[in-house]
């Protein structure tokens, strides 16, 4: 290996092994044939000073050590990682999972979406063993490796469930639980989203015990419904950019339209409460919406608005949205069972509905520059 220093400027000439052995010995930030690199280690640890650290390329070659500026970025699959607490820790224990995969990665220059730090990496392949290390991990921040990634630079469609998504609670718990039966119907609640039971059986067991309720219960719940955190900035933040926003949702109309008028929503897909005399019969009325009827659901508005397949986003917490999932360009878990993380091809363990603005707005990191 040969070197020379002149004027603070070390030039090399040598393997990239030995570039980070020489880097360690004389600066975190040196020059390899005129390009800087910077090892992990010495990044400094908030995102926000990354700009002043970090020359004006438009990506960095992420390695188990070091970032090196690159000419072409990694775009065949993705990794975006996003939290309050965010920092250059969490990039390099990334780099040495990414490395003993033998994945090669672009790291992007880093973006904000509600207020919250993000990073967004492209790879040379999609692997389906870094999804179940992610998964695995116990951080403080969001993070997830998906093939494809919806963007907010094109129009869209979002479908949500409804109860403990859009909504903090299970609008059939708190109506059993004035009308005296909670006990009974939260242990069914609890069985069907965790995929136990049957959604369309659980249901009508469920409404069942309901009946000779007044119906002036659901006022009660609808009065006092609250959202998920994000909620409004999520619908506000993709109506302005185009997108549509529907629910489909096992749980009822009545909640299901509350939202609608207050968000303007674009659809709701949800269950009817069968009343009579001002009272709740125990029946639902018409078909009932499970699990293979949301998923029509959003085929169903996707072609209604003709929104690409790639451009459709489900947003879920229980079993039954995960054939909605499927169906979908990108299916994100909130808060969700432990069956539905497993599958889902996104989660939200750390944040609340603005999380999903982080993976709808990551792309956009492609188009940021360092400085």
């Amino acid at each position: 290996m040969s070197a020379r220093t002149a004027g603070g400027i070390l030039a090399l000439a040598c393997t990239k092994s030995n570039t980070l052995l020489w880097a360690r010995m004389m600066n975190p930030m040196i020059s390899k044939e005129g390009v800087s690199l910077m090892l992990l280690s010495q990044l400094p640890r908030s995102l926000h000073d990354w700009s002043g650290a970090l020359s004006c390329a438009p990506c960095w070659q992420l390695t188990n050590e070091a970032l090196l500026p690159a000419a072409n970025a990694h775009d065949s699959a993705w990794i975006v990682l996003f939290g309050k607490g965010l920092e250059a820790g969490h990039l390099a224990r990334l780099a040495q999972q990414l490395d003993a995969l033998g994945l090669e990665s672009s790291l992007y220059p880093a973006g904000e979406q509600a207020d919250i730090p993000l990073l967004l990496l492209g790879t040379n392949r999609f692997s389906p063993e870094l999804v179940q290390v992610l998964k695995a991990q116990e951080w403080d921040i969001d993070l997830c490796h998906l093939a494809a990634l919806p963007t907010l630079s094109e129009p869209g469609l979002l479908v949500m469930d409804m109860d403990s998504t859009a909504i903090r609670i299970e609008c059939i718990d708190e109506i059993a639980r004035l009308a005296g039966v909670g006990e009974q119907v939260a242990a069914v609640t609890a069985a069907a989203m965790q995929g136990k039971l049957e959604f369309a059986d659980s249901l009508r067991a469920r409404v069942a015990l309901l009946e000779g309720a007044p119906v002036t219960i659901l006022d009660e719940v609808a009065a006092d419904m609250p959202w998920m955190p994000g909620l409004p900035l999520m619908v506000e933040t993709l109506k302005q950019a185009g997108w549509k926003v529907a629910i489909a949702s096992g749980g009822f109309t009545r909640f299901a339209g509350e939202l609608q008028r207050a968000l303007g929503l674009d659809a709701i897909f949800a269950n009817e409460l069968a009343m009579e005399g001002g009272l709740l019969t125990g029946k639902v009325s018409g078909p009932i919406v499970d699990a293979a009827a949301k998923a029509e659901a959003l085929q169903q508005l996707a072609s209604e608005y003709g929104v690409a397949a790639s451009q459709t986003v489900a947003v879920g917490d229980g079993a039954n949205d995960l054939k909605m999932m499927g169906v979908a360009g990108l299916g994100i878990a909130i808060h969700a069972k432990p069956l539905v993380r497993a599958q889902a091809a996104a989660t939200l363990n750390h944040h609340d509905l603005e999380g999903v603005l982080c993976l709808l707005g990551a792309l956009a990191c492609r188009d940021r520059r360092w400085c």
